[in-house]
């Protein structure tokens, strides 16, 4: 599978006849050297896509579905055929009756194929797949983001219009997008991880101990992959700073983690009053706080904190489980079912890895049992390989749920919890479905994934047409424009 070739990354913004049936597969190059034209925005964390003076790609004015079975992301059933115009970068109509085309209208005649929602990714890292945790330090900004730039393409075109970036400095990654600099999914970043001395995501040698309050930063700081706060007033600094970059919802660790070499998985970090001081800063600013947390003890104290997302649970009880359903806590979790990406690790992290994986079937029972509010996310770090599996890990889910409500979930259920962040959603409307007015972000599918989940795993082959906010990135629709 190469579901990254760069000749599915085509912008459909440049002008085409009336009722056009040309390939719409025009390559990087041409988005390039589109993008080589236009001015640039002045940054500012409030600028929207699109916003005056920005370069994001203009969506073709009417793009028409002809003859398609919608999968709407709210109900694990295929509409009758039916035809959807697109009108800019918002869905306009919906109709069982064929809709006249108006000139200058781009025509795709679906055949009969399913048109579902862009899939959105609850836990994603898109600053640190194509790396390692000692690359990733020692690395020049300029690669790595250049690595991140190249992945981001290869999300998009494994049929991810959305991302929630859970850690690290991916607010240059998202401009770049949103400016049409090059191909990649709408990112919800959350800036540098919050953690303590010692926690997950404090990457520091020994040596550099002891830490002094306004001393020099450390390596991953400087970075803007983590950021150190060992009280609540560190705290709210340190959330404040992310959310002037731009941060959507903040996200501190409550707890240990994997691949961070100082923090074993039983741990509790912060203190209620610390992740309290978080909590107060992100509501100041209309977003959430969400934590990182295995263990019931890291999660119990986030809720009583004012947490309102727990990212991971694998470690949680079952008082736990019926407390975040009592408290209406949601839950951003992961199919872990093996240890892929953990050869980037140490033996250590490893054992880790292997404690967390044991967790992932209880995890997901629970969140059944008691009907807890649950994401999907994937969660993949330190393998461009095992980023492949991004749609396979969707799959994953058929462990424990229907292909339909697992497609529900990667779709409309995440786009519920991307909209707890308010008036800091960059990308304001509706996401995650196909219903009129809402944004755009759509995929036809060779096939009907409600049926065969494993459709998504192979994006591909099975990704026909893939448009994100009325732009066609990848169209292959066999014999089209022959």
């Amino acid at each position: 599978m190469n579901s990254s070739h760069p000749s599915e990354a085509s912008p459909r913004h440049l002008a085409r006849p009336s009722r056009s049936r040309v390939p719409l597969e025009l390559g990087v190059v041409a988005l390039l050297a589109f993008a080589a034209t236009r001015p640039g925005l002045a940054h500012s964390p409030s600028a929207k896509p699109g916003a005056s003076g920005a370069a994001a790609p203009a969506p073709a004015r009417l793009t028409l579905f002809e003859d398609v079975r919608i999968f709407d992301g709210r109900h694990a059933t295929l509409s009758a055929p039916s035809h959807v115009l697109v009108r800019g970068n918002v869905i306009e109509r919906i109709s069982t009756a064929p809709i006249a085309a108006e000139p200058d209208t781009t025509v795709i005649p679906a055949a009969g194929r399913v048109l579902m929602p862009g899939l959105i990714d609850m836990h994603w890292h898109a600053m640190l797949v194509r790396s390692t945790p000692t690359a990733l330090l020692a690395n020049d900004m300029g690669y790595t983001n250049l690595q991140a730039g190249a992945e981001a393409t290869a999300t998009l075109m494994r049929g991810f219009t959305t991302v929630r970036d859970m850690g690290g400095p991916s607010f240059a990654l998202k401009r770049a997008i949103d400016e049409g600099l090059l191909p990649g999914p709408r990112i919800y970043p959350s800036g540098a991880v919050i953690t303590v001395t010692s926690g997950h995501g404090d990457f520091r040698q020994l040596s550099e101990l002891p830490r002094t309050l306004g001393g020099p930063l450390s390596r991953v700081e400087q970075l803007g992959g983590a950021a150190i706060a060992d009280s609540p007033d560190e705290v709210r600094l340190r959330v404040r700073e992310q959310l002037m970059h731009g941060a959507t919802q903040i996200k501190l660790t409550a707890g240990g983690g994997v691949a961070s070499p100082f923090s074993p998985l039983d741990v509790s970090t912060f203190t209620q009053e610390e992740l309290h001081a978080a909590v107060e800063a992100a509501e100041n600013w209309g977003t959430y706080v969400c934590t990182h947390a295995y263990t019931t003890a890291s999660i119990q104290r986030s809720i009583a904190a004012g947490v309102k997302c727990i990212e991971h649970g694998h470690l949680m009880d079952d008082a736990t489980a019926r407390l975040m359903a009592q408290k209406g806590i949601w839950l951003s979790t992961q199919p872990f079912l093996d240890q892929g990406g953990a050869a980037a690790l140490g033996p250590v992290e490893q054992a880790k890895m292997r404690q967390v994986v044991s967790g992932t079937a209880r995890v997901y029972a629970l969140a059944k049992k008691y009907g807890i509010k649950t994401a999907f996310g994937t969660d993949i770090l330190f393998s461009q390989a095992l980023a492949e599996r991004q749609g396979a890990m969707l799959a994953d889910l058929t462990h424990w749920y229907t292909p339909g409500e697992a497609l529900i979930m990667a779709t409309s259920t995440n786009a519920e919890l991307l909209a707890l962040s308010g008036p800091r959603n960059p990308y304001p409307g509706k996401l995650g479905v196909v219903e009129q007015g809402a944004l755009a972000d759509l995929l036809v599918v060779d096939g009907d994934p409600l049926q065969d989940i494993r459709l998504v795993a192979d994006p591909g082959k099975n990704f026909l047409v893939i448009m994100k906010n009325g732009v066609i990135y990848k169209n292959t629709l066999p014999g089209f424009g022959r």
